[in-house]
């Protein structure tokens, strides 16, 4: 078996030495030894294969450059992305504002229909007390929600109010202990809290609460008329003139003279003054500004008040007797 594992043209010459082989390899035409019979490229001519047989020494691919810019709808679609989340995030809060405002409503009609009506809660006294509630109120059911958190800190507002006209009192009675000549003082201390302390809840803060619920121009121009009386009050009372029932700078600086602990009482007590003032400015631009964005005028409380007045029994059955007694003094002239 060795004979024929032997290669049997081990000692041939090699065929492709042949010169008749060397002949036909040299007459093939340049680039056609690269060419393959089974892709569907075309063989390139003579011309292209001995340009592409050029040196190729330092030569780049070749890199189209813009001739112009990137189109700017590129930055425009970048910011899109924020633009949209902003809109989501506004439309959220609007059907929130929304949602908020239904439950409002869905409660009211629950309470009302429990109740059978309206049922006053303020101010809230026991129910054994021989004088009941004389108000409605209730800021989550009454109020549309973009109002309510104005009418929050103006109730709370008027919670300082009561809170300081209580501790003038408390101020006035300490200098009146010290200095006997201040009962004056005392006196119209304890004077303006019991009248300041209704008032201000009736005159300025009911009217900005039902101006709010009701959407009423003649009651937002009640407020800001009566609003801007109790803020010079607040500027007297800061002042704090001696025999004015005010502990405010001025008395208190001379109260420094005779009783050094009264004197640091009465300078908290204008530091609360001072504070209701600013407040109360701050507060009247805020509801200002509102209520110029709720579409009231002077027009529509003009309106408003003329309603009013002749919807109002009492002055309707006023009207109809003093028709009536003109037209009989008439009838009594001509008889």
């Amino acid at each position: 078996m060795s004979d024929f594992d032997s290669n049997p043209f081990s000692d041939a010459d090699n065929p492709f030495q042949d010169p008749s082989v060397q002949h036909v390899r040299q007459s093939i035409p340049a680039g056609l030894e690269e060419y393959n019979p089974f892709t569907d490229a075309k063989p390139p001519s003579a011309g292209m294969a001995a340009r592409t047989a050029g040196p190729t020494v330092g030569t780049q691919p070749a890199i189209m450059k813009p001739t112009e810019e990137p189109p700017a709808y590129s930055q425009h679609q970048s910011q899109e992305p924020p633009q949209a989340a902003a809109e989501l995030l506004k439309r959220q809060e609007e059907l929130e504002r929304k949602a908020a405002e239904l439950d409002r409503r869905e409660r009211e009609m629950q309470s009302l229909s429990a109740t059978g009506g309206r049922k006053n809660n303020w101010p809230p006294l026991p129910e054994k007390f021989p004088v009941g509630p004389c108000f409605y109120h209730d800021i989550t059911v009454d109020i549309p929600v973009e109002f309510q958190k104005t009418i929050k800190i103006m109730y709370y507002l008027w919670m300082l109010h009561s809170g300081t006209l209580l501790a003038n009192l408390v101020g006035c009675l300490a200098w009146f202990c010290v200095d006997s000549s201040r009962g004056v003082d005392f006196g119209l201390s304890l004077l303006w809290l019991l009248l300041f302390t209704p008032c201000s809840f009736v005159c300025w803060y009911r009217p900005l609460y039902g101006a709010f619920r009701n959407d009423s121009s003649f009651r937002f121009f009640v407020f800001f008329f009566v609003y801007i009386c109790q803020f010079g009050i607040y500027v007297i009372q800061c002042i704090g003139i001696a025999g004015w029932g005010a502990s405010g700078w001025i008395s208190a600086l001379t109260c420094l003279n005779s009783s050094i602990p009264v004197g640091i009482l009465m300078i908290l007590v204008a530091a609360l003054f001072t504070s209701l003032a600013v407040l109360s400015l701050i507060m009247f631009k805020k509801v200002h500004s509102m209520y110029r964005t709720t579409g009231a005028s002077f027009e529509k409380a003009q309106q408003e008040f003329a309603t009013g007045v002749m919807s109002n029994k009492t002055v309707q059955t006023a009207a109809a007797n003093a028709a009536s007694s003109a037209a009989q003094g008439a009838f009594k002239e001509q008889m």
